[in-house]
C-alpha cells in the first residue's frame, strides 16, 4: 500500500525495487557459480507443506513480499547454470534479461503502431532481418513473434490450409474436402496438435518414415503422398523438420522441396530448434533448401539463447497472413489513422493481446552482432562433438545411432556394469529402461546436474543430452560424464 502511485511513494518504491534488483542479482551470480546446485529438489507435497502459499484478504507487509520473491527462488530451478542441460532453451543471457526488464516497464501491447512504435518497428526490422537469413530475396514475406514453436508451427497450418481454400475461414471445414498433412514420425508433437486445434483431425497428419539418423525419406513421403490422392484426401501441407527434438536430425530440404513443388503442397520448416544453426557460416548448410519453403519456424529462444518466449513463424508469401486473420475490429484497427496502417500487424495474428517478444532478440543482436551469435552457436556445436567423441568408445557407452550429430542432440545409453557382459535380450531391455529414470531421479536429488532422457520407437530409455548454454565448458562435460557414472555404478 505504500507503494506508487501512493502519494509520497516514491522513496519506499526505489528502495523496495531496490531490495527485488539486489535479489535477483544475487541469484544471477549463483546461476553461473558451479558450487551451487542446479535444482534444491523437494516433491510437490513438501513444498506445498513447507510454506503458506495461500491467497489471504489482508494484505502482506513488503517485508514478507521479498521474502517470497527469495523463496520463489530458492527453488527454482537454474536454467542459467552451466550444468543445466534439461530443455533445448538454456542459459541466462544479461542483455536479453535487460531487454526483458524494458518490456515489463514498458508494459504494452504489440496490436498496434499507436500503442507499441517502437516494439512495432523492431518487430519490423527483425523478422526482415531473419527472412533475409532463411534466403528469400531482400527478406520479402511476412512474419510474426508467437507464443512458441507449437504456435508457430499452427499457424503455418492455417495459413497453408488458407491459401489452398480460401473460403475455410467463414464456411469452415464442413466446406471442403478432407485434408492431409505429412511429417517425419521424429517431428514435434506440436504438428498433430495443431491439426486437432483446427479442426483437421490428429489422423489426417500421416507420419513419414526417418531412416537411423532421423532424417525423413523423401521416397516414403512421395508414396504417402501418393496414396492420401488416391484415397481422394487432399494434401495441403509438408512439414519437414530441421533439428528433430531427440536426435537433432535435419531432414533432406531440397529432396522435399522438390516434391512439394511437383505435388503443389505448401512446404513447412519447422527450424525451431535447428533455425539457429543459420547464423553460423559452418554449420547452415545443414538447412539448405530451406529457401525453398513456404513458411518456417524459427525458434531464438532455444539454441540463440534469447530468454523465453522468442518463437517466430516466417512466410515467404506478403499478405497472407493478414487476409487469413484479419477480422477488421474497428475499435482497434480505425481505417482513418494519421499514420501508416500497414504497421497495425495485430490483426494478422490468432492473439489480440500479445506480448512484446521481439525487444530481447533484438538488443542481444546488436549486442552480439550476428558474429557474435554465430560464435556462441559454434561453440555448442562444439561441445557437443567433444562429448560424443569422449563416450562413443568409452566402456559403459553405446551410442543410440552411429556417426557424430549435426546439432548438439547427444544419444546415449550408459550401461551400469551389472548389464555389460549381457546379450541382448527382453530382460536387459527391460533393465536397461529403468537407468536412466534412477540416475535422473538421482541428479535431481543430489542437484548436481540435470539432462534429459526418454523412449523411442522400440529403444528403452536413453539420455538426450543437448547444449544451448553459451556458459557451459568442456569441463562441465566431464563433469556430466562422471556424475553419470557416479550415480548408476550400483545399478
Amino acid at each position: 500500500p505504500d507503494l506508487l502511485p501512493t502519494c509520497n511513494g516514491e522513496i519506499t518504491t526505489l528502495s523496495f525495487l531496490q531490495d527485488v534488483v539486489d535479489i535477483l542479482l544475487q541469484y544471477v551470480v549463483k546461476s553461473f557459480d558451479r558450487s551451487t546446485k542446479v535444482i534444491d529438489f523437494h516433491y510437490p507435497n513438501e513444498l506445498l507443506q513447507e510454506y503458506n502459499w495461500e491467497l489471504a484478504d489482508q494484505p502482506q507487509t513488503l517485508e514478507e513480499i521479498l521474502l517470497n520473491c527469495r523463496t520463489t527462488l530458492k527453488y527454482a530451478i537454474k536454467t542459467g547454470h552451466p550444468r543445466y542441460f534439461n530443455q533445448l532453451s538454456t542459459g541466462l543471457d544479461m542483455v536479453g534479461l535487460a531487454a526483458d526488464w524494458l518490456t515489463s516497464a514498458a508494459n504494452t501491447n504489440m496490436f498496434t503502431y499507436e500503442i507499441a512504435p517502437v516494439f512495432v518497428l523492431l518487430e519490423y526490422v527483425t523478422l526482415r532481418k531473419m527472412r533475409e537469413m532463411v534466403g528469400w530475396p531482400g527478406g520479402c514475406g511476412d512474419g510474426i513473434f508467437s507464443p512458441g514453436g507449437a504456435i508457430s508451427n499452427m499457424y503455418a497450418m492455417l495459413i497453408a490450409r488458407f491459401k489452398m481454400f480460401p473460403e475455410v475461414k467463414e464456411k469452415g471445414m464442413a466446406a471442403i474436402p478432407r485434408l492431409v498433412a505429412f511429417t517425419s514420425e521424429h517431428s514435434h508433437f506440436s504438428v498433430k496438435k495443431g491439426a486437432a486445434a483446427l479442426g483437421i483431425g490428429t489422423d489426417s497428419v500421416i507420419l513419414i518414415r526417418c531412416d537411423e539418423r532421423g532424417k525423413m525419406i523423401p521416397s516414403d513421403l512421395e508414396r504417402r503422398i501418393l496414396e492420401a490422392k488416391q484415397k481422394g484426401f487432399v494434401p495441403f501441407l509438408v512439414s519437414a523438420t530441421a533439428g528433430t527434438t531427440v536426435y537433432g536430425a535435419f531432414d533432406p530440404l531440397i529432396a522435399i522441396a522438390d516434391i512439394c513443388k511437383k505435388y503443389k503442397i505448401w512446404m513447412h520448416v519447422d527450424g525451431a530448434w535447428g533455425g539457429g544453426l543459420l547464423m553460423s557460416r559452418k554449420h547452415k548448410w545443414k538447412l539448405n533448401g530451406v529457401e525453398r519453403a513456404n513458411s518456417v519456424t524459427w525458434n531464438p529462444h532455444k539454441m540463440m539463447g534469447v530468454p523465453l518466449q522468442c518463437s517466430a513463424l516466417l512466410v515467404r508469401e506478403e499478405g497472407l497472413m493478414q487476409s487469413c486473420n484479419q477480422m477488421h475490429a474497428s475499435y482497434l484497427f480505425q481505417q482513418d489513422k494519421h499514420y501508416d496502417l500497414s504497421y497495425d500487424t495485430g490483426d494478422k495474428a490468432l492473439q489480440c493481446g500479445r506480448h512484446v517478444d521481439v525487444f530481447k532478440l533484438w538488443l542481444m543482436w546488436r549486442a552480439k552482432g550476428t558474429t557474435g551469435f554465430e560464435a556462441q552457436i559454434d561453440k555448442c556445436l562444439e561441445l557437443a562433438e567433444y562429448l560424443y567423441n569422449k563416450i562413443k568408445n568409452r566402456e559403459g557407452y553405446e551410442m543410440v545411432f552411429d556417426g557424430k550429430p549435426q546439432h548438439t542432440n547427444v544419444c546415449f545409453w550408459y550401461i551400469p556394469p551389472s548389464l555389460r557382459g549381457m546379450e541382448d535380450s527382453e530382460e536387459r531391455t527391460s533393465r536397461l529402461m529403468k537407468v536412466a529414470p534412477v540416475i535422473k531421479a538421482r541428479m535431481m536429488e543430489y542437484g548436481t546436474t540435470m539432462v534429459s532422457y526418454q523412449p523411442l520407437g522400440d529403444k528403452a530409455n536413453f539420455f538426450r543430452m543437448v547444449i544451448s548454454n553459451p556458459a557451459a565448458t568442456h569441463q562441465d562435460i566431464d563433469f556430466l560424464i562422471d556424475e553419470i557414472e557416479r550415480l548408476g555404478q550400483d545399478l
